[in-house]
């Protein structure tokens, strides 16, 4: 009932009482975790100032346990120790926590030096409070694994199994889904089936797909493209472009895909973003009201373009534009791609996609999580490349949706935008969008953000 009731929900999205998702569970876990880590730090800290006077914590007003909790907050989330691993294995966690606040003080002790302040501070005293903290934060680290596993029920994951084709027997503890009943096809082809199976796994940590050896590639992409880890279960001992080996139900498996991201890079990617775009739209304000008020003028309708866009997981949302065409004459399939002499393109439209400000309103699909700042771009479903639609040039196409898609991305500072009169055109955006993919890092992310503004005025934008 607990399988059926998230998939009749991902169906129909109809609001259902649904067992809360394992994810979710593990979010909060994790901002536990960190809560206390910065409790402890913060109480050894201010006990130690107790026990040694006040005076040494003193750094022009700013208390030192100020400076410490977030450089280690800072050091722990980019070294990876509020994730999963640190949950299931104490032991590893202990020393990263150890590590963490070590790489912390030194950091600290680097802008006391620079500051030229490190003479006021007592070094017996902050060594104490150091090597204090870092035992009871790796103390910590085994009884709340225990606690963990109780919230979760020993399982810290949710895994779905999809048999399609292939009879595995009953397994009363796990999630199996029969690809036929629920009408599930691996088919490339069709964006609506792509969509249901994103809305489907998206809130599962693991899939497998059981299945006949001719429908492994298929479901290959589908689950490179889902932003999960991904199995292919092998019942005959082929290989299926596995990156790892796991094991199932007493069966092997072939890891194709887990996710591009870790969850520490998912957190900076996010709080990236929100450090970016909630600055922007309150700077872009005004440029926004004065936009909107030609549109108006401008030409009868809304003034923003809403259209489904293929986003993170091959799932659909709506995107935000500012309308730049006349309603009348408007594709909202995106079919049509726009060309330099395109009629329908109104005057402000005409100013406002040349210099990409017709993109601006995008930074509320960043705010709503739908979109990223820096990512591929997202394509309407018409689109195509010469007579032939984007997916069915190159079933890679698939993959490049296990991130969110963004208002800039690699394949745009290349110079590969505007219309797709060529099939090279798209295999070019395709290329740079995998490659984005396969080696993401945040100063990656700030270096296209930077070269992004050199091409905000295009001969390609029309």
């Amino acid at each position: 009932m607990y399988l059926l009731n998230r998939f009749s929900k991902a169906d129909t999205e109809i609001t259902v009482p649904l067992p809360e998702a394992k994810r979710d569970v593990r979010l909060r876990l994790y901002l536990k975790l960190m809560l206390l880590d910065c409790t402890i730090i913060g109480s050894v800290f201010l006990t130690v100032s107790t026990l040694f006077g006040k005076q040494w914590m003193a750094l022009d007003k700013i208390n030192l346990m100020a400076m410490v909790i977030p450089i280690y907050v800072g050091v722990a989330i980019n070294g990876n120790a509020y994730s999963r691993r640190s949950l299931e294995r104490p032991f590893p966690a202990a020393a990263q926590a150890a590590l963490n606040l070590l790489l912390a003080m030194l950091a600290i002790q680097c802008v006391l030096y620079f500051a030229q302040i490190s003479d006021s501070i007592s070094r017996f005293s902050f060594g104490l409070a150091i090597a204090i903290s870092a035992a009871l934060l790796a103390a910590l680290r085994r009884p709340f694994s225990r606690y963990a596993k109780r919230r979760t029920g020993g399982q810290l994951t949710d895994d779905l199994i999809i048999t399609d084709g292939v009879i595995l027997g009953d397994h009363a503890i796990t999630n199996i889904a029969d690809a036929a009943m629920h009408n599930l096809q691996p088919n490339l082809h069709d964006p609506q089936m792509l969509n249901r199976l994103g809305r489907w796994m998206r809130s599962f940590d693991r899939v497998v797909i059981a299945c006949p050896p001719e429908r492994r590639h298929a479901w290959t992409i589908i689950l490179q493209g889902a932003a999960v880890q991904g199995e292919i279960m092998l019942t005959d001992g082929r290989k299926s472009g596995a990156i790892g080996l796991g094991e199932c139900l007493s069966h092997d498996t072939h890891i194709v895909s887990k996710g591009p991201l870790s969850v520490s890079s998912r957190m900076q990617k996010r709080m990236f973003d929100l450090a970016l775009t909630i600055p922007a739209v309150l700077f872009l304000a005004p440029l926004l009201i004065c936009v909107a008020i030609a549109i108006k003028l401008d030409s009868r309708g809304p003034i923003l373009f809403l259209q489904d866009r293929i986003g993170l997981g091959n799932r659909l949302f709506k995107i935000a534009k500012f309308r730049s065409m006349r309603v009348e004459q408007a594709d909202s399939d995106g079919t049509i791609s726009a060309s330099r002499s395109d009629d329908r393109i109104t005057r402000v439209g005409r100013f406002i996609r040349r210099t990409s400000i017709d993109e601006l309103p995008q930074l509320f699909n960043v705010l709503m999580g739908d979109m990223s700042i820096v990512g591929p771009r997202p394509h309407a479903l018409g689109s195509k490349a010469a007579s032939k639609l984007f997916w069915e040039v190159s079933h890679d196409y698939w993959r490049r949706h296990a991130l969110k898609p963004g208002m800039t991305g690699l394949a745009q500072i290349r110079g590969f935008r505007g219309a797709t009169d060529r099939e090279e055109d798209l295999e070019n955006r395709l290329t740079a969008d995998l490659e984005y993919l396969k080696d993401w890092s945040l100063v990656g992310e700030l270096m296209i953000i930077l070269q992004t503004f050199k091409v905000l005025v295009h001969r390609n934008a029309f």
